[in-house]
């Protein structure tokens, strides 16, 4: 991600329900990735016709000072369904298995639809931590090894 992208970036926030439910707005979405960017954040986004179509914040050693760990992940609602979310997937796992032997990520319990993306693509639950970043919401921790 570049300066350029970060209002793209920031509006597919905005925009999200997810997002919108922890109160994020186009204000404080492009506070936090501008803080992201002036830290040296790896920011990778995917474009469709020249549009940003979503995007994925990553870490290396990211949890527990040994996991990568995924951040922050989007997708433009109007670009859902395309196979970019794959595409992002699978772009933070090489970065991050190239050098980590597992990733871990948060889901919000309420999100099922990303909980059958992850599961989908090979991560397990293996915990949960309740009201970590909202009263009445769990983060459930999701987990996926290196493959073989």
């Amino acid at each position: 991600m570049t300066q350029d992208d970060l209002p793209a970036v920031a509006a597919i926030m905005a925009r999200n329900a997810l997002w919108q439910r922890y109160g994020v707005t186009l204000a404080s979405a492009a506070q936090r990735l501008q803080r992201g960017l002036e830290n040296g954040a790896t920011i990778a986004v995917a474009e469709v016709e020249g549009q940003i179509a979503g995007f994925v914040w990553y870490v290396v050693e990211g949890a527990f000072q040994r996991s990568g760990y995924i951040m922050l992940f989007g997708v433009a609602p109007d670009a859902h369904g395309q196979g970019i979310g794959r595409a992002l997937l699978s772009h933070a796992e090489a970065a991050l298995f190239a050098v980590s032997p597992s990733i871990i990520l948060l889901v919000s319990d309420f999100n099922r639809e990303a909980q059958r993306f992850y599961q989908r693509h090979g991560y397990t639950q293996v915990g949960a931590l309740p009201d970590y970043v909202r009263p009445g919401v769990s983060e459930l921790i999701y987990f996926k090894s290196r493959p073989v």
